[in-house]
Order: structure tokens, then C-alpha cells, then sequence
């Protein structure tokens, strides 16, 4: 059986992310192998100019702005994102994440787990 489990996030070591991306580190802090079967919780770290990858998915995100400021292109929009903003990308929406501040842009981002493996 599964119990409730309480980290730190300091506790995760971030991770590179692949190609096509700068300055980005990432860490799952919820996932199949902490006994979520449906979704993921990660931590996402962009540094000042840095950018995820422009890319698609059929999976949808669900993104929250802990700290700092940013660009988010979602289709064809491009929308500025600050501290407390929530985004919503749908499945197959080609989207990008850039920091355009002179800090680290921190997201939590929540996806579906099992589409993603």
C-alpha cells in the first residue's frame, strides 16, 4: 500500500533538459515511481534568457508561476506570465516557455503521467 509522502523539493536533483531548450532544469517531484499513477508534478527553473523547447504533445499542461516573469507562445499567441499566473495548454498545442526577467522563472507544471511514458 502507498502512503501520503512529504519532500522538499530541494531534495530532487534538477535535470537537464533535452535539446532544443537553454537554461532549464526540471524536477519531478511526483511520478509513477512515488506511487502517482495519474499525474506528474514537476518543477521547472528557467534562467534569465533561457527558454524551453517549441514543441507539441497530445497531452494538455497545467502550468502555475511561482516567481519571476515570462513569455508563454501558445498556437500563435504569445502572452506575458508573471508570479501567480496559471496557464492551461491544450493537447496539441504547439507551445514555449522564455524568461524575459533578470531572475529565474519558477513553474510548477502538472501533466498526465501515463500519456507521457
Amino acid at each position: 500500500m502507498i502512503s501520503m509522502k512529504i519532500l522538499n523539493y530541494v531534495d530532487v536533483e534538477p535535470k537537464e533538459t533535452g535539446e532544443d531548450a537553454s537554461g532549464i532544469k526540471m524536477r519531478w517531484l511526483i511520478s509513477k515511481e512515488m506511487g502517482a499513477n495519474n499525474f506528474a508534478m514537476r518543477f521547472i527553473e528557467i534562467e534569465p534568457k533561457g527558454f524551453s523547447p517549441l514543441h507539441d504533445h497530445p497531452w494538455e499542461h497545467e502550468i502555475f508561476v511561482l516567481e519571476g516573469e515570462g513569455l508563454t507562445t501558445g498556437g500563435k499567441d504569445e502572452k506575458k506570465i508573471k508570479e501567480g499566473d496559471f496557464i492551461f495548454i491544450p493537447p496539441n498545442e504547439t507551445h514555449q516557455t522564455k524568461n524575459i526577467g533578470i531572475k529565474t522563472l519558477k513553474l510548477l507544471c502538472m501533466i498526465p503521467y501515463e500519456k507521457t511514458t
